[in-house]
């Protein structure tokens, strides 16, 4: 199992003034993190695509950070965790060049995810929610195809492209390993069926819970007929992590605090951004967010059921274990979240590269990327 970091780039209020001075701070040391795990054995680091996702998510346009991200690292590979595909969040075909873009300057790195958004961001970009995953479909049929031929066209039902030669071309033949963002039961079936990689999440949800949806992936993707010309039959999972020197100090870095801070700010966004509707599907999708929402559990039970990880490396490890065991092969780790310190990170990320990341290594649990010829 591969050991990665996911970014969002959250920002918690308070803001200083003017705003601009605190995102600079994040990216700042956001990238100093990043460097430190390149030197680490980190995997993989994903870059979000948000939109209006104020505190959540200030990530943008990842496809810039993760292209300084490769001038300043040498190993890490760039995961596009994930690139929005409905349009007009972005082309197809400016998709298509960036990604190559960045897998040239990477030296070949790139990891391409991709997915549709939240009704809301969509809403800003007066995308219609009822389209977007076919839009999705489309433009992820499309993409691999302009990396493969030298001219390309394609008359669809939302775009239409005369024969071009789409250029550059991505360094990794025949394209960079293909994913999808997978956070409900629907989506893993269909991450199946195309040939492509599945990014699901444990946060909200019990390892049984995300073991079935592993199952019915590993099932369905020996028939996938994939988009590009390989299949991707990895499965990542992203969720919060904080090792420290041991669980008191973990809790005196403010780790269940900042867990707290997440877990509000979901609740609360969803309300406010996409109505109580959209609020009741999510807490009967994870019941444990809505008990923890009325004030009968605290934010501790969500690290009992495995769908956080803190605490020292020993811990640590045996909750990864767990999660390998239900098929996982990469873990994203959140390690930037709520109102966690700078330094408390850098050496959360230190205990992970000294401890966890050869435990696994050893343990010869450690994968590739599932790349084989359709």
């Amino acid at each position: 199992m591969k050991i990665d970091l996911l970014y969002e780039l959250q920002m918690p209020k308070p803001w200083p003034k003017p705003q601009s001075r605190g995102e600079y701070q994040v990216y700042r040391k956001s990238m100093a993190q990043i460097e430190l795990a390149d030197k680490l054995g980190f995997d993989t680091v994903w870059l979000v695509e948000h939109h209006f996702r104020e505190e959540r998510s200030h990530s943008s346009a990842p496809e810039i950070f993760l292209g300084a991200v490769a001038q300043r690292t040498q190993n890490i590979r760039l995961g596009h965790g994930v690139v929005l595909l409905p349009y007009p969040f972005n082309h197809p075909v400016r998709v298509a060049e960036r990604a190559a873009v960045l897998d040239l300057l990477s030296n070949g790195r790139v990891e391409f995810g991709t997915g549709r958004s939240t009704r809301f961001e969509q809403e800003g970009f007066r995308i219609k929610y009822e389209e977007s995953r076919a839009m999705w479909k489309e433009a992820m049929e499309i993409i691999p195809q302009m990396w493969m031929k030298e001219r390309f066209s394609h008359k669809g039902q939302y775009f239409d492209i005369p024969e071009r030669n789409v250029v550059p071309k991505p360094l990794q033949e025949p394209h960079p390993p293909l994913w999808m963002a997978a956070s409900n039961d629907e989506s893993y079936p269909i991450a199946a069926e195309i040939g492509v990689g599945a990014l699901g999440l444990t946060i909200l949800l019990p390892l049984d819970r995300l073991e079935q949806r592993i199952n019915v992936y590993r099932r369905g993707i020996k028939n996938a007929k994939p988009v590009g010309a390989m299949i991707n039959d990895k499965v990542g999972a992203y969720t919060l992590v904080m090792c420290a020197d041991s669980a008191a100090k973990a809790r005196e870095a403010g780790a269940y605090e900042a867990v707290a801070w997440w877990l509000t700010h979901a609740v609360l966004a969803t309300t406010a951004w996409e109505g109580m509707q959209s609020t009741n599907k999510m807490f009967g999708d994870f019941p444990l967010l809505q008990k923890y929402h009325e004030g009968k559990v605290g934010v501790e039970a969500f690290d009992h059921e495995d769908m956080v990880v803190i605490g020292d490396p020993d811990h640590v490890i045996r909750k990864m274990e767990s999660y390998a065991k239900t098929g996982v092969d990469h873990i994203l780790c959140d390690v930037d979240f709520g109102h966690m310190k700078h330094e408390d990170i850098i050496h959360s990320i230190e205990l992970l590269g000294k401890y966890v990341i050869p435990h696994f290594k050893r343990k010869g649990i450690s994968t590739t990327i599932g790349a084989q010829k359709s």
